[in-house]
C-alpha cells in the first residue's frame, strides 16, 4: 500500500538522522551507507536512496571525498527553534552564569531514549579556542552525571526496562557494572538532589548535574559542568550545589515547584514583613 511505504521511507529517514547524531557518528565525522545500514538494519540500497533524498533538502550533508554523511545546517536551523520555547530563552543566561562562576562549559541536556542529547552550551568567557561542539551530540545516559540528573525519577524496573541489553563496558574505570550498580548511583544522587560522576565517561573527566522540572514535577531537561578532572576536582562540591540551585532556579521560570523556588518565596515574605515593620 502506497500509504504503508511512505510511512516506512518516513521512519527510515528520522532513524538515519537519529544515526548521525550519535556518539559515533560525531566522533568520525560522518557515517558511510554501510556502517548506517549495519546500524538501522535497512538494505542498504533503501538506506542508500532515502540519504540522497534527505540530502537534497539539506537535511545531511555528503562529503564528495569519503562518501560519508553527516548532519545538514539545514537540519540545525530547524532545531535552532524547535523544543520548549520557554526552556530555550530561559537557560542560556543561567548557563552563562554558571560557567562563568567555574570557568568551564556549562550545558542543557534532555533525555532522549538512552542516551542524553545536549541542546545548549555556554563557554566561560575567557575560552578562546574551542574544541568540537557538544550541541546535538549524544552520551550514554548511563555513565554522565547529566544522564543521572535526568534519571532520578526512575526506579529500578524502569531502569532494567530502559537498559535493557545495554553492555555495560567500554567507559571509565568508575563507570556503573549493571544495571543495579546504577540505580544504586541513581538513587544516592537524588537524595542528594544532584549527581557527581567522576571518571565514569572516559578516564580524566569529572562532572556535576541536577534536574530541571516543569510545572507537574516532570524532569524536563538537566544543567551540568564538565571539566577535566586535575582542574575541577577539589570544586566538584561547590559545583554540585550550585548546579542545583541554577537548575531550581529554570525550573522555578519554568513554573516548577522547587526548593529554590520555596527559598525564593520565604525570601519575598521576609522582604514583606521588613518592609511592614
Amino acid at each position: 500500500m502506497p500509504e504503508r511505504r511512505e510511512l516506512t521511507t518516513l521512519r527510515r529517514g528520522i532513524e538515519l538522522l537519529i544515526g548521525l547524531g550519535c556518539e559515533e557518528a560525531v566522533q568520525a565525522g560522518g557515517l558511510g551507507v554501510t556502517r548506517l545500514a549495519e546500524r538501522s538494519g535497512e538494505e542498504k540500497s533503501q538506506v542508500s536512496r532515502t540519504l540522497k533524498t534527505l540530502a537534497a533538502t539539506g537535511a545531511v550533508d555528503r562529503d564528495p571525498k569519503t562518501g560519508t554523511y553527516r548532519l545538514g545546517w539545514q537540519l540545525y536551523a530547524l532545531a535552532a527553534r524547535s523544543g520548549d520555547q520557554r526552556l530555550r530563552e530561559a537557560a542560556p543566561p543561567l548557563l552563562r552564569r554558571l560557567a562563568e562562576e567555574f570557568g568551564e562549559r556549562a550545558h542543557l541536556s534532555v533525555l532522549q531514549g538512552r542516551d542524553v542529547l545536549t541542546i545548549w552550551t555556554q563557554c566561560p568567557p575567557n575560552v578562546v579556542v574551542l574544541t568540537a561542539g557538544w550541541v546535538g551530540r549524544t552520551v550514554p545516559a548511563w555513565c554522565t552525571s547529566s544522564g543521572r540528573a535526568l534519571l532520578f525519577d526512575y526506579d529500578r524496573r524502569g531502569l532494567g526496562a530502559l537498559f535493557a541489553g545495554v553492555d555495560f563496558r567500554g567507559r571509565g574505570p568508575h563507570a556503573p557494572d549493571d544495571v543495579d550498580d546504577l540505580y544504586r548511583r541513581v538513587a544516592a544522587a537524588a537524595q542528594q538532589g544532584s549527581a557527581v560522576v567522576e571518571d565514569e565517561y572516559e578516564p580524566g573527566l569529572v562532572a556535576v548535574a541536577a534536574p530541571v522540572r516543569d510545572p507537574d514535577g516532570r524532569i524536563v531537561a538537566a544543567i551540568n559542568v564538565s571539566a577535566p578532572s586535575f582542574r575541577f576536582r577539589e570544586r566538584l562540591n561547590d559545583a554540585a550545589t550550585r548546579t542545583k540551585t541554577i537548575a531550581d532556579e529554570l525550573s522555578w521560570l519554568l513554573g516548577g515547584n522547587t526548593d529554590w523556588a520555596s527559598q525564593r518565596r520565604a525570601g519575598s515574605d521576609s522582604e514583606v514583613i521588613a518592609r511592614e515593620r
